[in-house]
């Protein structure tokens, strides 16, 4: 295995070519799609490979993302590999279509390359969208580099197709910083990253005389509970598939994910929680504030659902102070990574001091004094052992700091 990782050539590829060549590599049989910034090269990039002979398949182009969805559902229940991409208000119109799509239980990977929702009108890379979707009965994975953009890509159509998930996936990288920026990428061969993958084997496709098949059928309240029950069992069940998924490409390629990435927490007295590119900018910081004493570390997940409840509280159990960095707004409550943080703190003895910090709304910059600035307050309320500012906090923002309790 050590060997096949040693073959592998160096690309420069965007996160979007990233996961165009593994949409490729995984010889899927239809992508439905409409395109929005910043995901719109992945698809292009995906139709220009099917135009030049490279693949089989259909590429349909649709009049909505809405109806993008709809094909993607379409051809999965008729019993094919499917994939397509979206953002940000692209995304908000698929919502009511991914619920379908998960409820009738159909390995579907969708990329979404995180943009801001408007109003106003934002082009630029945030989590509302990520965020948005969350609850939509989808597996949910997080990237943070066009590498992984491709490594999870190829790892999503084998978590989706197994027989003990069968359910859809989305794959997660921040709009721009992540999407629209080159860096080296190892891709495997195609003949192996399809051998990982698998041929796809369809389960109760609609199509399948011999096994018929309803979907989305009509249930009222006689059946309707226990259809959401089984879903959200299937969610998190998953879990193990994931797991299992993530060293059998360990095994393939040397590269290590994990469900709970942790980064010098061994220590650690003061963590910051973050997710996608930000994780990257966070671990520079650390470094730079462990030169000055300071015992900081880095928590990141690659599962926001299923969320990793128990090894999320875990990495958190010698904590003294926590910072969970949300780059969406909360309108009205704490963020969503904050609630979620904390839900999981309360399975473990430690209670930390918790905070959270708003970032980054529609593309803006999350500097290193920035991130230094939040190590220096995560100190300040462990030496003092009682939270030391304002709980939630707007950082990077022009004008009187917003902050409340």
């Amino acid at each position: 295995m050590a060997e096949v990782y040693e073959l592998q050539e160096v690309e420069v590829w965007d996160g979007n070519m990233a996961a165009s060549h593994a949409m490729r590599q995984a010889q899927i049989d239809v992508v439905s799609a409409y395109p929005i910034t910043p995901s719109t090269p992945i698809v292009q990039n995906y139709a220009s490979f099917l135009a030049n002979g490279y693949i089989d398949g259909e590429f349909i182009m649709v009049e909505s993302e809405h109806a993008a969805m709809s094909g993607c559902v379409g051809a999965a229940a008729a019993g094919g590999r499917v994939a397509t991409a979206t953002s940000s208000q692209g995304f908000a119109l698929m919502v009511e279509v991914l619920y379908q799509a998960a409820g009738m239980r159909l390995p579907i990977v969708l990329n979404v390359v995180n943009r801001a929702l408007a109003s106003p009108l934002n082009v630029n890379g945030d989590h509302s969208d990520m965020y948005l979707g969350r609850d939509a009965g989808w597996v949910n994975l997080c990237t943070y580099n066009p590498q992984e953009a491709y490594d999870f890509n190829l790892m999503a159509f084998k978590i989706a197709e197994d027989y003990d998930v069968r359910l859809p996936v989305m794959v997660h990288q921040d709009g721009f910083i992540c999407s629209h920026t080159a860096q080296s990428v190892r891709p495997l061969k195609d003949d192996v990253a399809y051998k990982f993958i698998g041929d796809y084997k369809p389960k109760n496709a609609m199509l399948d005389l011999e096994k018929p098949a309803t979907y989305g059928s009509q249930t009222e309240e006689d059946w309707h509970f226990e259809h959401k029950a089984q879903l959200h069992n299937a969610i998190m069940q998953s879990m193990s598939v994931i797991e299992k998924v993530f060293k059998e490409f360990k095994a393939l390629t040397g590269r290590e994910y994990n469900v709970v990435e942790q980064y010098d927490l061994k220590d650690a007295e003061v963590v910051i929680v973050a997710l996608g590119t930000t994780v990257e900018s966070a671990r520079i910081a650390v470094k730079e504030a462990r030169k000055k004493g300071i015992k900081a570390g880095v928590l990141s997940i690659r599962v926001l659902r299923p969320f990793p409840y128990k090894k999320f509280g875990e990495a958190l159990k010698k904590a003294k102070a926590v910072a969970f960095l949300d780059r969406s707004l909360p309108a009205g409550t704490m963020g969503m990574l904050f609630n979620e943080g904390v839900a999981a703190l309360y399975q473990v003895d430690n209670k930390p001091i918790v905070s959270n910090y708003i970032y980054g709304l529609g593309g803006r910059d999350l500097t290193q004094n920035h991130l230094q600035e939040i190590i220096k307050e995560l100190d300040a309320d462990a030496k003092a052992d009682k939270i030391t500012h304002k709980r939630q906090q707007f950082i990077g923002l022009r004008g009187p700091k917003l902050g409340y309790n």
